[in-house]
């Protein structure tokens, strides 16, 4: 790297670093190997099908653990497990412990005794308002009725990113949203060259979404 400033060096020497540095393109892969390895050493192991997930199994419980960059989700059904984690954790990295886990990655985590709920309000809300559908007539269908999409169906819109950036919110909220999944996965197929009729779709689903904010994916006690 180049030396900073007010630090004299020989012209033409760089300094070597001996650790990454956070903003360098290297840091996130550095950062991923060093977290692997101390849950590796741990007695974690790291899923071959998500790598951002680790579990552990022990002869009498079982935690898992997900993690996003910097943030990380961990779950089990003992106290003290999930506390030796968490102490584990802290004296490597410290951590900071926010307690009971109520918003992840945009989704909310709502509990009641009957439960516990993975929802987007928020999400679909910023959706709403940001496309000018907050106050929309509600549609009870994610898609219109008898409409057969084609790739030349009317005008192209003049503004194709503003389409393509619309699905790609709308299949992001589909994690919590499998109503919508089929009609996101049938708009998906046009963004290279949207035509009206795909928009005009597009703005039928916000119609739905406008009128079934609330829903979500709900977790009977029994099924965890």
């Amino acid at each position: 790297m180049q030396p900073p400033e007010g630090y004299p060096v020989p012209s033409g020497h760089v300094c070597k670093l001996k650790k990454s540095l956070y903003g360098l393109k290297q840091a996130s892969r550095q950062w991923n190997y060093e977290f692997t390895t101390k849950m590796e050493f741990f007695g974690f192991i790291q899923s071959k099908n998500d790598y951002c997930l680790f579990t552990k199994l022990t002869n009498a419980s079982f935690v898992a653990l997900l993690v996003y960059v910097d943030d990380i989700l961990i779950a089990g059904p003992s106290s003290a497990l999930i506390a030796e984690v968490k102490q584990y954790l802290d004296q490597l990295f410290t951590v900071k412990d926010l307690g009971v886990a109520k918003f992840f990655l945009g989704i909310e985590i709502p509990r009641s005794p009957q439960g516990m709920a993975l929802t987007q309000l928020k999400y679909t809300r910023e959706i709403l308002a940001d496309t000018g559908m907050t106050n929309s007539r509600v549609a009870t269908t994610p898609l219109p009725t008898g409409v057969k999409f084609t790739q030349e169906a009317g005008k192209p819109l003049p503004n194709a990113e503003v389409y393509r950036r619309l699905i790609g919110r709308l299949l992001y909220l589909g994690f919590t949203r499998p109503d919508i999944s089929h009609a996101t996965q049938q708009l998906s197929q046009f963004l290279q060259a949207p035509c009206q009729q795909h928009w005009d779709a597009a703005l039928h689903l916000l119609r739905y979404l406008n009128g079934t904010q609330h829903k979500g994916l709900f977790f009977h006690p029994i099924q965890y």
